[in-house]
């Protein structure tokens, strides 16, 4: 029995935390909508919601309960100013947490920023099989965070092994 190498597209919801950001000015929402169709995924919906903890908590609650959204994909609201609070926002919906995305992430991070990247509070998880990225708000922090482990990680021909098959099928069965 041999493997099986055909790519299973994910359906992937984009939500930007901004409260300055429109639709046209969203460099880095636009970039993961552009990079994950460009790597044959599936657009399941795209917001913007202002840096409130409560608004996003119910975007991407709604999102999780929808099976056929699989992955999340958060950009902004991960610094320390006052406004900043996706981690918090976000973190108590999840089931499991990925320890390991913040970590590869300040890691890759640190190769192209430095010291600077200590002030990225990426994180991730997962909630009702459903993917949760949130990812710094620059465009760059999204270039990294893509190339640098979702592009592979939500790939399900990647090996060892990937996120894939810890998602929902996204058929709604």
């Amino acid at each position: 029995m041999s493997a099986d190498t055909s790519m299973k597209p994910l359906n992937i919801a984009v939500l930007t935390v901004s409260d300055t950001r429109t639709l046209e000015t969203d460099t880095s929402g636009q970039y993961l909508v552009d990079t994950l169709q460009d790597d044959g995924h599936r657009l399941a919906k795209r917001q913007l919601c202002v840096d409130d903890k409560y608004q996003m908590r119910a975007i991407v609650s709604d999102w999780i309960a929808d099976p056929a959204i699989q992955v999340i994909l958060v950009t902004g609201g991960t610094g320390f100013t006052d406004r900043d609070s996706t981690p918090e926002a976000l973190a108590v919906l999840f089931d499991k947490t990925v320890d390991g995305f913040g970590e590869l992430f300040r890691a890759i991070s640190y190769q192209e920023i430095g010291t600077s990247t200590v002030q990225s509070r990426a994180i991730a998880g997962i909630a009702n099989h459903t993917g949760i990225f949130c990812l710094p708000g620059s465009t760059g922090a999204c270039k990294t965070a893509w190339q640098g482990i979702l592009h592979s990680q939500l790939d399900s021909r990647h090996r060892p092994c990937n996120f894939v098959d810890h998602f929902s099928s996204g058929d709604g069965a």
